[in-house]
């Protein structure tokens, strides 16, 4: 299923490493804060974006980022 969504990039070397759905973007950006504290050699780069993507469902019920569809 496809629906537009906020997430939080993990960005390693300019690719993206790890894509979290959150409930908002200022979960996100909350989120975003507490990551970057924690990055002691400040190669990892966070990102919020809202964009459109495509989801599975997980074993539990939950959802999760298959492929973001960035335009």
């Amino acid at each position: 299923m496809t629906e537009l969504i906020v997430a939080l990039l993990m960005i390693i070397n300019g690719e993206i490493k790890e894509a979290r759905i959150q409930p908002s973007m200022s979960e996100c950006l909350k989120g975003k804060r507490i990551a970057k504290r924690g990055n002691l050699k400040g190669h990892v780069k966070y990102q919020c974006i809202k964009s459109k993507a495509e989801l599975e469902e997980n074993i539990d019920g939950s959802l999760s980022i298959k492929k973001l569809i960035l335009q």
